[in-house]
């Protein structure tokens, strides 16, 4: 297994668009990964070239016909990515929207019970339960998450999972503190006192990051941003499984059995998701010496998650003659410092100052970081916490160490 090298390192920059300049404001550091990550130049470019065709999918021509075989291809790509095991890959408007038709379809098609999930999980996956366990006639029960370490755990799933619960959610890696769940841990114990519940998972915040692995997770529902990781907006995806795409969803009349799609999708979505799945491919040759595509994936998300602690280290703990955050008088870490499940991101607060003038203080210094408030969207963290709010710094692997080194600088000004 290779690390990510310095010359690796620039060559990954370089397929990055705007990676250390905002086209409005001139050069910056981007941490604002976890708003949306960094667009790869080849999805600019595939963008651009399906925006000109003028053809749709389901015509006898032969533009029509490679459209579909760029929508095969690209559910292909999707599956390896996910190492899905049958079940459908669906693109949708956004990930929000696709969890709300994954929920409610799982909320309506199952028997009575209780719709579970947990207090860490976003409003995404939240709402959309809340909601669709009503019009079912379901309970919707809610297990508290660790306040300390911002996590929810397999055991605490375990205490409260019922034979009764027949859909279950979970979230795989928190926005606000950063920190992933063990999802394969949390399905078993579901699976081990509910075994037919529907288990929907909202991995929005976990995918950039890679480490994906559905066969493994046996989960029957998984969702995307692309936007998110290294893709563009405008589009969502999802994974369904065979047994939820059976149950009773929208799709129009006469629709090929289990499709989920309503109307025509744009071929670029999918083609920029392969593009996706193909900078994962390229990374894992750089990283190990795998000849399968699932193995170099798998070897890419290993050394981005390897890379990513290298900078989130730096952060808390320090880089150079710079002191990290955790050595900064007044800063508290929300999930505490050394924390295993963080992924490259960590969220802060400095008594006595509030984060939104942390932040501009900051954009003055040239680093992009974003302000989460207790509110609809990160209450539910921040709330238990006594923290009206918090300064989020999410990085990504294309980040550097040199940038980390700018950030503590300019919050030692900030904080001097």
């Amino acid at each position: 297994m290779t690390t990510i090298t310095p010359a690796l390192l620039d060559d990954i920059r370089s397929r990055f668009a705007h990676v250390d300049t905002c086209p409005f404001t001139g050069p910056r550091v981007f941490f604002e990964n976890a708003g949306g990550a960094l667009t790869l130049n080849a999805v600019v470019d595939t963008t651009a070239k399906f925006a000109a065709i003028p053809d749709n999918q389901g015509r006898d021509n032969a533009a029509s016909r490679a459209l579909v075989s760029v929508i095969d291809t690209a559910r292909a790509d999707a599956a390896t990515f996910l190492n899905a095991r049958g079940g459908r890959i669906v693109v949708g408007e956004s990930g929000t929207e696709l969890l709300f038709r994954l929920i409610a379809v799982a909320c309506l098609g199952a028997p009575d019970g209780v719709v579970l999930g947990s207090t860490l999980e976003h409003p995404a996956s939240r709402s959309a339960c809340a909601r669709w366990a009503g019009v079912a006639g379901k309970r919707h029960v809610l297990i508290p998450h660790d306040d300390t370490t911002g996590v929810v755990t397999p055991q605490a799933y375990a205490a409260h999972v019922t034979p009764d619960v027949m859909v279950a959610t979970i979230l795989h890696t928190s926005p606000v503190t950063g920190m992933a769940m063990d999802l394969p841990g949390i399905a078993a114990a579901i699976r081990a006192v509910a075994p037919d519940a529907l288990i929907v998972v909202d991995g929005i915040q976990h995918a950039c990051h890679g480490r994906i692995d559905l066969a493994a997770a046996g989960v029957d529902g998984y969702v995307i941003s692309p936007y998110k990781m290294f893709s563009r907006h405008g589009y969502g995806l999802a994974w369904a499984s065979d047994r939820l795409s059976a149950l009773r969803h929208d799709a129009l009349i006469g629709a090929p059995e289990g499709s989920w799609e309503l109307g025509t999708r744009d071929t670029g979505a999918y083609a920029t998701f392969s593009d996706v799945v193909g900078y994962f491919d390229w990374l894992g040759a750089r990283v190990s010496d795998a000849s399968d595509r699932r193995a170099r994936i798998e070897a890419a998300g290993r050394a981005i998650h390897d890379h990513e602690a290298v900078l989130t280290s730096a952060m808390l703990h320090g880089t150079g003659n710079l002191p990290g955050l955790a050595e900064m008088p007044g800063v508290g870490i929300v999930g505490g410092v050394d924390n295993p499940a963080r992924e490259g991101l960590v969220s802060f607060y400095v008594e006595g100052r509030a984060s939104p003038d942390i932040v501009r203080a900051l954009s003055d210094e040239g680093i992009r970081v974003h302000t989460r408030k207790a509110d609809g969207y990160s209450g539910n963290v921040l709330t238990p916490l006594g923290r009206p709010d918090c300064v989020r710094v999410s990085l990504c692997h294309y980040n550097t160490e040199g940038e980390v080194g700018a950030f503590l600088a300019a919050m030692k000004r900030i904080l001097g």
